[in-house]
């Protein structure tokens, strides 16, 4: 794998028209909790902020059948939705394991540097896996909100 690689596909206006039922105004929001915890703005934290590992944030915090059953699919833990604000870009990071993206809106001035080279998530459909335990930013250099569901994942 190298920075960015489309691994599926999946039905992106089905997993947004979910997403945007639940009605939340945040820029991040978990859709996987740790058992007993029902807070979904609490895995949304920087994992030094919080009490658990990733690996416990596998319990489903929303009714929704389609999203859930790709997250089961692909076994994805700390779950999120995402938004990146028009003409932002995150710090330099790096993460203690890979992500899986589920871009909802997107488009091609929105892009990940992964070690120094450019990669972008914008095929209609595509689910993507991103090298997040090398160097990497996000930076959205258009004018629109960029929305992804993303989750933590072992290969």
């Amino acid at each position: 794998m190298n920075g960015v690689t489309k691994i599926g596909n999946f039905d992106q206006n089905r997993m947004l028209e979910e997403i945007e039922s639940l009605n939340i105004d945040e820029d991040q929001f978990c859709l996987q909790g740790v058992k007993g915890i029902d807070d979904y703005l609490y895995g949304s934290r920087k994992i030094d902020e919080m009490n658990h590992l990733e690996e416990e944030f596998t319990e489903f915090l929303f009714d929704l059948p389609y999203t859930n059953s790709l997250l089961k699919k692909f076994n994805v833990y700390r779950a999120r939705v995402m938004s990146l604000p028009k003409k932002y870009c995150m710090t330099y990071h790096y993460d203690p394991t890979n992500r899986i993206h589920f871009p909802l809106i997107s488009n091609e001035d929105f892009f990940f540097i992964v070690d120094d080279f450019v990669y972008r998530m914008n095929e209609q459909n595509s689910v993507y896996i991103l090298e997040a335990t090398k160097k990497h930013t996000a930076a959205n250099a258009s004018l629109k909100t960029r929305i992804h569901v993303i989750g933590c994942i072992n290969e």
